[in-house]
């Protein structure tokens, strides 16, 4: 049920370490104008319900199906939240979890933890976040990753994310750190939108040129990035990470790997991977496993997780390319196999129980 597609030897032993372990759930929210372009992303059916995405997907990942969100899970052209999938996982495995507020319009109705960020303009500004924002995430980010991580030892922390238009501003960071991700990377969109995506992406980086992957951030960046990358070389140095995601977390370990060079700061790379789902490594619209082979040192895994006999339609989406990740929905799915062995059938019938009881909850309001 995990699969290993690059780096092989890391990916298997680092499984094997945390085979029968719980991990500890870390999801860093955060937004860019980026997601409100037109077609940019399908995280939401209109720009205006991008807006609110991470705000909904925060609070069901928390309180899971309620019968009056403050917050209800947006409407989208096909499929259904992938933060259905973290939900089931996080609550059938009763795992720690922690919210943290990167950079939001609007503060999350659930506990998060708000580190005094800002919500990033639109890459193509080439002015996305201020440089001493994106210096007091990353600080904010080392803070956390030690304090979460310091008691796991024999453990692991999964660090996911919510960022509406977040491959986009990925694509822009791994072009700005010289890495040849166009036509890689991936999408919420059933066909990638490559084309789109380079324009914009080309828009910025003609009006911000440098070699400093803070100022990168700054330029072409988001507030996860920085936080996410912040958080995995200060816990890597006592646990395991799993980044909880596809192109965005690919994104982020090229990061890391770029500020651990430029600041001279240690970190453990064989305890981190990129954990994500079958649909994003195996997307015939991108390339990941390219992709993470050009960024190097990446082991990457995915949860061979099939929705394609699910009684849903929202869910057999996912089989038609719609989706495909988010909320680190990959990465609780790679737990749920390493802590309880669960395979197809345990998962699928955890996530189609709590559709159904969301299903019921909208019904009788």
């Amino acid at each position: 049920m995990i699969r290993v597609y690059s780096q092989l030897d890391v990916g298997d032993r680092w499984l094997q370490n945390y085979r029968g372990s719980l991990p500890v759930f870390a999801c860093v929210l955060g937004f860019t104008e980026t997601g409100l372009i037109p077609g940019i992303s399908a995280a939401g059916a209109t720009p205006q319900d991008r807006k609110y995405t991470c705000l909904a997907d925060a609070e069901f990942l928390y309180n899971g199906a309620c019968s009056q969100p403050q917050y209800p899970l947006p409407p989208l052209a096909a499929g259904a939240s992938p933060v259905l999938i973290s939900r089931a996982v996080v609550e059938s495995l009763s795992l720690p979890l922690y919210l943290f507020n990167a950079g939001l319009p609007q503060m999350p109705v659930v506990p998060t933890i708000d580190l005094g960020g800002r919500q990033a303009l639109c890459l193509s500004s080439g002015c996305a976040l201020e440089l001493g924002t994106v210096k007091h995430l990353f600080c904010q980010g080392l803070f956390w990753g030690e304090k979460l991580a310091k008691n796991l030892a024999n453990r692991y922390l999964i660090i996911g994310e919510c960022v509406v238009g977040g491959t986009t501003t990925a694509l822009a960071v791994l072009t700005a750190l010289g890495i040849a991700a166009q036509g890689k990377v991936n999408s919420s969109h059933p066909v990638c939108n490559h084309s789109q995506k380079w324009d914009v992406v080309q828009s910025g980086l003609k009006k911000a040129i440098s070699s400093d992957p803070m100022q990168i951030v700054a330029a072409v960046g988001d507030p996860m990035q920085i936080v996410v990358a912040g958080m995995t070389i200060a816990a890597s140095r006592y646990c395991g990470v799993l980044l909880a995601g596809g192109t965005q977390m690919l994104a982020v370990h090229a990061l890391i790997q770029s500020l651990a060079r430029a600041y001279n700061l240690t970190w453990q790379p064989e305890a981190v991977v990129v954990g994500t789902t079958r649909w994003v490594a195996e997307d015939p619209t991108g390339n990941t496993v390219k992709l993470a082979q050009a960024i190097g040192n990446v082991p990457l895994l995915a949860t061979q997780l099939s929705f394609a006999t699910s009684r849903y339609q929202q869910l057999q989406a996912y089989e038609q390319g719609f989706v495909k990740e988010g909320m680190g929905a990959g990465g609780a799915c790679i737990a749920a196999h390493l802590a309880k062995n669960w395979q197809q059938f345990e998962l699928l019938q955890a996530i189609e129980a709590l559709m159904a009881r969301r299903e019921l909850l909208t019904i009788q309001n």
